[in-house]
């Protein structure tokens, strides 16, 4: 699956393990890169669900629309899906939303 970002930040913190170090520490940056890493190795969202890959998992109320994939407790790397033949996660934050 490919992979999109809704800002420079969390792009840069996506991709480069230094960044996501010094922003989240180091537990926090290696979960992080699994789950791009995971992402990107999956055909379909709806697999990763299936799966239960990352314990990604839909959301509802004010995120419908959205998935999200366990970090650090209680953390969570939020995206959604863009298109339907060629799905593309667009990475929209990580937050605790609890």
């Amino acid at each position: 699956m490919d992979i999109t970002y809704k800002n420079k930040k969390i792009e840069k913190i996506c991709t480069d393990v230094k960044t996501a170090e010094k922003s989240y520490g180091i537990e926090m940056a290696d979960k992080i890169h699994l789950r791009i890493d995971q992402i990107a190795a999956s055909d379909t969202i709806e697999m990763m669900i299936q799966f239960h890959i990352g314990r990604c998992h839909p959301l509802a109320q004010n995120r419908k629309g959205q998935y999200a994939m366990d970090l650090v407790h209680p953390y969570r790397l939020v995206f959604e899906k863009k298109g339907n033949e060629i799905q593309i996660a667009n990475i929209l934050e990580i937050v605790d939303y609890h």
